[in-house]
């Protein structure tokens, strides 16, 4: 299951709103992690874009809940309007608000992706070893994220592979790897022993600096050579030695 809501309005069109939050990352003195507001929205922005096109939204607007103060406020709307560059998004609308009755102690934003449902292939049925499974990116989070910037799956590679036809895309979370297979996959149980690849499938992939790519064998050239080095190729064994 997405972190979306799909909406229909007719047989034809229906709404997909997919959505991420962020605490204690920012600029305030109890934050855990400090980074610039704009990296913040930016991050941010993109976990929630990213399950939005994975679901086969088209996103025309952003929706920002700002905690962290009135001051911050074109510093996030930069980071998301960032993300829509790298992603050539235009005329998306960007709109909020700001709690400005009170200050937190820590930084705090909530940030809602609504997006045009298009054709996408956005689910499968049922596993099968004829579909070619690979990573990309590295699961990265905290200052890892800053770090190891050049292992973040960019957001022009998630959109130009989510165009390739017959595909299927997820963005990878919190929960890692092996979860989100799982979640793909609903009614198969997957262990870490049964999936290969040099990835850690068990640790977070913090704001989705990973996704994962399904795939026919004859398209594996197209996907290596749109993700680069950040091509992580993915092996399950269904059934595990004694």
């Amino acid at each position: 299951m997405r972190d979306i809501i799909t909406i229909p309005f007719n047989d034809v069109d229906s709404l997909i709103i997919a959505c991420d939050n962020s605490g204690a990352i920012g600029m305030k003195e109890h934050d855990h992690v400090f980074v610039s507001y704009e990296t913040v929205a930016y991050y941010s922005f993109r976990v929630a874009v990213m399950e939005c096109i994975a679901a086969g939204g088209q996103p025309i607007s952003v929706v920002l809940h700002n905690f962290c103060g009135n001051e911050p406020w074109e510093e996030l709307v930069r980071g998301i309007q960032k993300g829509l560059i790298e992603l050539n998004l235009k005329n998306v609308s960007i709109t909020g608000s700001t709690e400005s009755n009170f200050s937190l102690l820590q930084s705090a934003l909530g940030l809602v992706v609504l997006g045009k449902k298009s054709n996408a292939l956005t689910t499968v049925k049922a596993y099968s070893e004829q579909l070619k499974i690979a990573v990309i990116g590295m699961p990265l989070v905290g200052n890892e994220v800053i770090e190891q910037n050049d292992d973040v799956a960019p957001l022009s590679i998630f959109q130009e592979i989510s165009m390739v036809n017959d595909v299927m895309i997820w963005p990878v979370g919190s929960k890692g790897i092996l979860y989100e297979i799982n979640q793909m996959y609903p009614t198969e149980v997957f262990s870490k022993e049964m999936v290969i690849t040099n990835v850690d499938v068990l640790k977070s992939a913090g704001p989705a600096t990973c996704f994962i790519v399904f795939y026919h064998a004859g398209q594996e050239d197209t996907i290596m050579k749109l993700a680069g080095n950040l091509f992580n190729s993915v092996q399950i064994i269904t059934v595990v030695g004694d």
